[in-house]
């Protein structure tokens, strides 16, 4: 059985002052769950605040993002070495939100925000690639658009992401990777993949990565779903076979309804 992750994607939210309240009332409900993997991911000015929060509690610190370099002339980016100097474990690569693909944005405004955030599949996979070299465990994400599904494209678009991500990952490192399904259309916006559909893409990426590796390994590998999940509707997610967790944004950001989701994959999943 594949461990259940519950990780909190705290975006470009909370001070020092709040980030420290708000891992000290999520350590107060799960600092000591040892069957479900509890990631709190804060703004990167939050990491050492929250890091001595839960240093003695089974929560694992991640960072939101990072860039491939070791140093630089590269201006308001950070390393993997310093997310490590930070007591990071795991660092979120290829967010939507990161690659410039927002849920509800006006079409003349996408160049603008991919111009700004501009991740692709070529930079994710040297994120991915390089935090793994430095020891990190990624969470990558892939999904498609709301124009991408109507389309009929969320397969092709999702197999794309996840064989560019992987490409050049050995297998013995893909025990590191975590995988997050987050149809873009329902991140920030309030709506939900269905479950079912949300299961259907989670167990089409664990196909891709079996037919890239094994299936074992495939197997072995833990998929999560990212997209408005909530205390509302995250029984019938972790319900579901090939969802491990969730990739959590607002439901984060208050202790007892993310609590509430890590009680829920403890009890639908936890071992």
């Amino acid at each position: 059985m594949r461990k259940p992750v519950m990780a909190g994607n705290w975006k470009m939210n909370c001070d020092n002052e709040e980030a420290e309240e708000l891992a000290n009332g999520v350590t107060a409900r799960a600092g000591l769950n040892e069957k479900v993997q509890v990631v709190l991911c804060p703004p990167a000015t939050a990491l050492t605040t929250v890091g001595k929060v839960i240093a003695n509690s089974n929560i694992a610190l991640g960072a939101q993002n990072m860039f491939w370099e070791e140093s630089g002339a590269y201006t308001g980016e950070l390393s993997a070495q310093m997310l490590l100097s930070c007591g990071c474990e795991y660092v979120i690569v290829g967010h939507s939100e990161r690659r410039g693909r927002f849920g509800s944005v006006d079409e003349d405004e996408a160049d603008d925000l991919a111009a700004v955030f501009g991740d692709t599949d070529a930079t994710v996979n040297r994120k991915a690639r390089a935090a793994l070299a430095a020891g990190l465990k990624p969470i990558i994400c892939c999904g498609e658009l709301l124009a991408e599904r109507q389309e009929g494209k969320t397969d092709e678009v999702v197999v794309a992401q996840v064989k560019a991500a992987l490409e050049g990952i050995s297998a013995d490192d893909l025990a590191n990777v975590t995988f997050a399904y987050e149809p873009v259309w329902a991140i920030g916006t309030g709506e939900v993949c269905d479950a079912d559909e949300a299961n259907r893409v989670c167990e089409l990426i664990r196909g891709t990565v079996g037919d890239m590796y094994s299936a074992d390994l495939a197997d072995e590998m833990r998929v999560l779903y990212g997209g408005s999940v909530k205390p509302a509707n995250v029984r019938g997610l972790m319900e579901q076979e090939h969802i491990d967790g969730g990739l959590v944004g607002g439901a984060s950001l208050d202790a007892d309804s993310f609590g509430e989701l890590i009680t829920a994959a403890e009890e639908i999943r936890g071992q």
